[in-house]
């Protein structure tokens, strides 16, 4: 992560910081290699469990006022902590600046005051059972209570959309546990930038002391085989890729539950009704477009393989107008991407030489590539390749889904219904209007479950 001057000379590395119980940690950097920041104190990172965390009895409504000034912080950026954090990043991160600059740009949604209260009440069912227990009446008459106890947690958070550090601090302050954040390598900066900022909101809150966010190479045992322990915390919330997770499987035990958010990919299903104008044509490829391209495919949601019902001719249409409308800057993507990898580039070369069975449109230029297909190529289309399959039925689309399988993005809406069941009897976990992919909304379920309910501890008082 060191920097180049404009004269070529090398410029000082990067120092990221670290916060330690809501506060940055004042020590000396030491050098990292691609970078400088604190050395791990790892009797600083845990919570000892004689004793509850900073924030076990705050009440729930003074936890979202608290997010949701920060929200509002984040938006006006009067510190320019965000600013700081997006001008180290853009240096470093494979999506571009002007995708970065709007992803910050919008981190203040993850903290609005309905958005907050959608995933209390409909995962939890309400704030009571988070500040106190909840009385149930039993099948034989009886009366108990249950309450969502605050967790001790360990977070692995994934670099690929700055929202990702939102959402997990959103979370964590909600389940009004203790959470350490371990950095990713592919961003170092935005959690740190967020945490920062509600410090400055209201410093010293428990809140705020109770999340520590620090960055210590993936995999490492000399760290993992101390902090990842019931003695210490509850659950490891992992996000990431399968080395990532089958990492953090082996640490996993009675009182250490892993909550993972698998790596995954998603589909988009299209029926012949795309076909019934022009107009519905280049509606149905520009939803898709925006589908394949969140985030410059880099995120889960993004699909890489839509399923047309119809001829090769009517696939074709399709993937001609796609392939347009990939190379169309969005929201959460850019006109332009980083160059086709050259060993795809050898695995499309072969493929253009093969028509009419496969056919290519775009080039290799990070605009958009679309291939069509007899079936499903077999390497993993990345970087703005979408791999268009025509189907006799969307029925037939389903045997190409799984429980790898996350988002898939249907058009017309009127289809939805008859795929649905299905899709998630193969293992789909989200079922979305075309176009409409990208972001979740609060409240609803992630990779199959509940993440606040996941998240807590439940005690019963029977």
């Amino acid at each position: 992560m060191s920097r180049t001057t404009l004269d070529g000379a090398a410029a000082a590395p990067v120092n990221v910081v670290h916060v330690i119980r809501g506060e940055a940690d004042p020590s000396t950097p030491v050098d990292l290699g691609r970078f400088t920041a604190p050395a791990l104190d790892l009797d600083r990172l845990v919570w000892p469990r004689t004793e509850p965390g900073p924030a076990f009895h705050v009440p729930v409504a003074e936890i979202v006022d608290l997010l949701v000034e920060t929200g509002e912080a984040l938006k006006a950026d009067r510190a320019g902590l965000l600013a700081e954090a997006l001008e180290r990043m853009v240096p470093v991160s494979p999506l571009p600046a002007e995708v970065l600059e709007r992803a910050y740009a919008v981190l203040w949604r993850s903290f609005q005051r309905p958005g907050l209260y959608a995933q209390i009440d409909h995962e939890l069912g309400g704030a009571d059972v988070l500040d106190g227990w909840r009385e149930v009446r039993l099948p034989d008459d009886r009366i108990a209570a249950t309450r969502a106890f605050p967790p001790r947690l360990v977070h692995i958070i994934a670099g690929n959309a700055p929202g990702v550090a939102a959402m997990s601090v959103v979370r964590g302050a909600l389940t009004k546990g203790v959470n350490l954040l371990k950095l990713p390598s592919n961003d170092l900066f935005t959690a740190t930038a967020i945490l920062r900022t509600m410090a400055a909101v209201a410093p010293g809150h428990p809140v705020v002391r109770s999340f520590s966010a620090v960055y210590w190479r993936g995999g490492d045992e000399a760290v993992e085989s101390v902090l990842f322990r019931p003695q210490f915390f509850d659950k490891l919330v992992a996000w990431g890729g399968e080395s990532t997770i089958r990492s953090a499987l082996k640490y996993v035990g009675p009182g250490f539950e892993l909550v993972s958010f698998d790596p995954k990919t998603s589909i988009s299903m299209i029926g012949s009704e795309a076909f019934a104008s022009e107009d519905s044509l280049a509606r149905a490829a520009d939803a898709g477009a925006a589908d394949a391209t969140f985030f410059n495919q880099q995120a889960c949601v993004a699909s890489r393989f839509q399923f047309v019902e119809g001829s090769w001719e009517d696939a074709d249409r399709y993937a001609a107008l796609l392939c347009e409308r990939l190379g169309v800057a969005r929201e959460f993507s850019s006109a332009g991407g980083p160059r086709v990898a050259a060993e795809l580039r050898e695995e499309i070369d072969v493929l253009r030489s093969m028509e009419p069975e496969y056919r290519v449109w775009g080039g290799y230029d990070g605009r958009g590539l679309v291939i069509r297909s007899p079936e499903p190529v077999d390497f993993h289309p990345d970087g703005k390749i979408v791999d268009v399959v025509a189907v006799a039925a969307l029925s037939d689309a389903v045997t190409h889904a799984g429980v790898a399988t996350q988002t898939v993005g249907v058009y017309p809406d009127t289809r939805k219904a008859e795929l649905r069941d299905a899709l998630a009897c193969a293992g789909v976990q989200r079922v979305v209007s075309l176009g409409r992919a990208g972001g979740m909304p609060p409240g609803l379920s992630h990779d199959g479950f509940y993440p606040l309910q996941r998240l807590m501890r439940w005690v019963n008082d029977e």
